[in-house]
């Protein structure tokens, strides 16, 4: 895994844009990633949920990944989600997105059935078997159903190679902490929970991985400036402004609020992929109060 950029600061997820007949508008997408990179974003992440990943053909999902890291360039890491219900078809998606070019990929483990402590570590063991790039290993119980441990993520993190980073997502700062006890320090968490993000970035999160800078990108890097400063007085001003819009893109459902909010501001995404429905008129008036009033 030499040469692989480090990756930290804010890492953005970009929407899945459809065009008018359906289809993933690949034409949109590269015009919104440039200007996430043009805005200044650390790094990229596509497919994870923001993305709509779960609800994209195979075909679709490679598309993502083809046009990601070809607009992309090398300028910032992509880390592709990569996630899927079986072993064996996120083994293709990561594989995919290494073969694309990819710097990393994020894995998220999903299940009909929860997983046991050892179901979860062979699957990542099984994946990372088949990269030869760093897994980000993400923790999020409230969409997959499934909570690792701290103790797990410790855990394979000695034990697996490839799993070098972890994304956690359930707003709990204590277990960012117990990771970096488990770890001496070793594994850098990332912030999945926009809520947290000021407590999290000050504890020593190296990065925040958020779909907010579709939206209000310039916020978002003055805040995790602020806190790499050390200011954080500016810090928590920055973050009391932007947080209700971070509440509310939560609250609603990140594809489903973001993908409204660009349309709003006048980029034409379509809506989310159904059984996720577009915003409701109550919705649409509240988040038009956040961006534009």
């Amino acid at each position: 895994m030499a040469g692989v950029p480090a990756i930290h600061g804010i890492i953005a997820y970009p929407i899945t844009p459809f065009g008018r007949d359906g289809g993933v508008d690949t034409a949109t997408l590269t015009m919104l990633l440039e200007k996430l990179i043009g805005a200044g974003v650390h790094a990229i992440a596509p497919l994870g949920s923001t993305g709509e990943a779960a609800y994209l053909t195979e075909d679709e999902f490679d598309s993502v990944v083809d046009t990601t890291v070809n607009t992309v360039g090398r300028r910032v890491p992509v880390i592709v989600g990569a996630s899927d219900l079986t072993t064996a078809n996120t083994v293709r998606r990561a594989r995919y997105a290494q073969h694309a070019g990819a710097d990393a990929v994020m894995i998220l483990p999903v299940s009909y059935w929860k997983l046991s402590i050892r179901e979860i570590a062979q699957h990542y063991a099984t994946v990372a078997a088949a990269l030869d790039i760093p897994i980000m290993a993400y923790n999020n119980p409230a969409t997959s159903g499934i909570d690792m441990s701290p103790e797990l993520l410790a855990q394979m993190f000695t034990e697996i190679d490839n799993v070098t980073m972890v994304k956690e997502s359930t707003g709990d700062l204590d277990r960012m902490l117990r990771i970096k006890e488990l770890t001496g320090n070793a594994l850098p968490f990332y912030n999945g929970s926009n809520p947290l993000i000021l407590d999290a970035l000050t504890a020593g999160a190296s990065g925040w991985c958020t779909a907010a800078p579709n939206l209000r990108p310039q916020p978002c890097l003055d805040l995790y400036a602020a806190t790499q400063a050390g200011d954080y007085d500016a810090a928590k001003a920055i973050y009391e402004d932007l947080s209700p819009l971070l509440r509310f893109i939560v609250a609603g459902g990140l594809p489903t609020t973001v993908k409204a909010g660009l349309n709003l501001l006048g980029t034409h995404v379509g809506d989310p992929r159904p059984p996720l429905l577009p915003l409701d008129e109550a919705g649409l008036d509240e988040m038009r109060s956040l961006l534009i009033d």
